[in-house]
């Protein structure tokens, strides 16, 4: 059997790789158009700031190993132009020569990944502006670099814009990001990319959000930005990191259909409307885990995941590709991000119905040196407690309890489950009770009536009741909601008869933990609207510019201990 597969990086090398382990008998020829194949695309803006400091470091493998390792025919730098699939052929250009030749083909496998979205824009095809999505692009940013650049501007606030930013400030540039959005990280609830913003800003990241590029302008000295609201930009280099769209311009001519998101369809065998012909990696359409809808999902798991689906079912194999929850994280600074499964905005847009909390644990136990608080937000269903997503913005940890929401809710769990979950610990690793626990805690408490939530989102509507700040008085007078009175944790059972039963009455404290328990003492004395803030004074930060919004790390979270911390420290910043 003759397969061959067109791109060469994480979806091609793995259907390669999987497809000579079960035949050692086939002929497997891989078709790349750059000069590179299976390298580490992800680490790319990690070696403009020298944080990856050895280029080579990020070649996995090249065409010579690949051929004595896996006997695989890897050809770099020849590009596919057209698909014939009535005759089973391929016409291919050897990119060094110009020269043009036929190859057949049994099993076609299409990898040809995303291309970087570049908005028709005067002055977008000046040399000073960069996309990043490969080697070759790497190697001619890194080039610039090394000339007198001081001031970097980044369009796109994504995955790669934010890594690319970090690193540039890494080697000393001048770094404004520029998002049409008005958050960063669009594919996070805005509450949660609001953390990143504040980190961002501490670091001296410049940030024009919902602001729009709407012109280039070269002076012959740097490069003029011209911005949606006419204010101006300097920079000596600009990156555009404004998304990536599914590179399926081979395609044309061809009756492989192309869905309504743009990718191409395939079935969970990954194979196309075409007989004999698959797809896999950035190029193709998913289906979303929750929405059960048409998808385009762009990560590296995935891809390589179908790439080995792909072989399996060339040689025999029934293996399926389902679906695609989007699992991922993301480092800034001294921050880190992870999601997985829906966002409030997604769920809201489909009109699924949810409920959701917001907590702040430490990253391991609070005792021992190292960790700080983290911002862990819950999405679930109403009566069953199914999980339908997370989000994690904070310091340590945040890795190991997103990828636990990430099986659970592949899983099918509920929170519920999440309560009865064990998890290794010891004080440098977890806490007795994990963050994933509380979590569950949390959430079964919500949905069982033992607690009753308002949410930050809701504060300019309260037109009734009162706020009843139950931190210390130290924490009060260095900040507090507008309107709220303080009535600390430890004085409430003496002070019951100053409030009102029969009128709402909205508590909160620094991360929730305290008004829970002033809103237990309050339903047992026969008080009958309470309502607790989710995730405390740190979540209204997310929402609500405050004075605490620091952006930089701060204590971590100690039951029954906050007060006496209020004492010594002032706990104010909220990421």
């Amino acid at each position: 059997m003759k397969v061959v597969i067109v791109g060469g990086v994480a979806a091609g090398m793995s259907a390669a790789a999987r497809a000579r382990r079960l035949s050692e008998d086939a002929e497997i020829i891989v078709l790349e158009k750059t000069q590179y194949v299976s390298f580490a695309n992800c680490g790319l803006p990690y070696h403009l700031g020298n944080v990856i400091e050895a280029r080579d470091s990020l070649l996995l493998q090249t065409p010579e190993s690949l051929a004595a390792s896996l006997n695989l025919d890897v050809r770099t730098g020849h590009e596919v132009t057209k698909i014939m699939p009535e005759q089973r052929s391929l016409i291919v250009k050897s990119l060094s020569n110009n020269e043009h030749y036929q190859l057949d083909y049994d099993k076609l496998v299409l990898t040809p990944g995303a291309s970087p979205v570049t908005p028709n824009l005067p002055g977008i095809e000046n040399p000073k502006i960069f996309t990043l999505r490969n080697i070759e692009d790497m190697d001619r940013i890194k080039a610039s670099l090394d000339k007198d650049i001081k001031r970097a501007v980044v369009v796109g606030a994504g995955y790669i814009g934010l890594e690319t930013a970090e690193n540039f400030k890494h080697i000393g540039l001048d770094v404004t990001i520029v998002e049409h959005n008005h958050q960063v990280m669009p594919l996070f609830d805005k509450e949660m990319a609001r953390d990143l913003s504040y980190h961002l800003q501490y670091h001296g990241i410049n940030l024009k959000l919902g602001q729009a590029v709407t012109a280039f302008s070269d002076s012959g000295k740097e490069l003029e930005i011209t911005l949606g609201n006419n204010e101006k930009l300097s920079a000596d280099l600009v990156l555009l990191a404004v998304g990536v769209k599914p590179d399926t311009k081979l395609l044309e001519g061809t009756k492989i259909k192309i869905g309504q998101t743009g990718g191409i369809v395939v079935d969970p065998h990954m194979q196309t409307s075409v007989a004999d012909i698959y797809a896999a990696g950035d190029a193709v359409e998913v289906t979303d885990h929750i929405t059960q809808k048409p998808a385009l999902i762009a990560l590296a798991g995935p891809a390589n995941r179908q790439g080995r689906i792909i072989a399996d079912h060339i040689f025999g194999k029934d293996s399926q590709y389902l679906t695609t929850q989007g699992t991922a994280i993301l480092k800034v600074f001294d921050m880190t991000a992870g999601l997985t499964g829906a966002s409030e905005t997604r769920l809201k847009e489909e009109s699924i119905d949810y409920r959701k909390i917001y907590i702040h644990p430490s990253g391991h136990a609070a005792y021992y040196p190292g960790t700080h608080s983290m911002h862990l937000k819950l999405l679930f269903t109403p009566v069953s407690g199914k999980i339908l997503g997370a989000q994690i913005v904070g310091y340590d940890g945040v890795d190991k309890r997103i990828d636990v929401f990430a099986v659970a809710l592949r899983a099918g769990l509920t929170v519920f489950d999440l309560e009865n979950q064990e998890f290794a610990y010891a004080p440098p690793y977890g806490a007795a009770k994990d963050p994933v626990n509380i979590a569950g805690f949390v959430a079964a408490n919500l949905l069982q009536g033992d607690i009753d939530f308002w949410y930050a989102e809701e504060f300019d509507s309260i037109s009734d009741g009162l706020i009843v700040d139950v931190r210390s008085e130290k924490e009060f007078n260095t900040w507090h909601i507008e309107g709220a009175i303080n009535i600390p944790l430890a004085s409430l059972r003496q002070k019951l008869q100053s409030l009102p039963v029969n009128s709402p009455i909205y508590l909160y404290c620094r991360v929730g933990f305290r008004s829970y328990l002033a809103h237990r003492v309050l339903v047992q004395s026969g008080f009958k609207q309470v309502k607790t803030l989710a995730g405390g004074s740190k979540t209204f930060c997310s929402f609500h510019k405050t004075p605490l919004c620091t952006g930089k790390p701060g204590l971590p979270f100690v039951a029954h201990a906050e007060d006496l911390l209020a004492q010594t420290n002032i706990i104010g910043d909220t990421t």
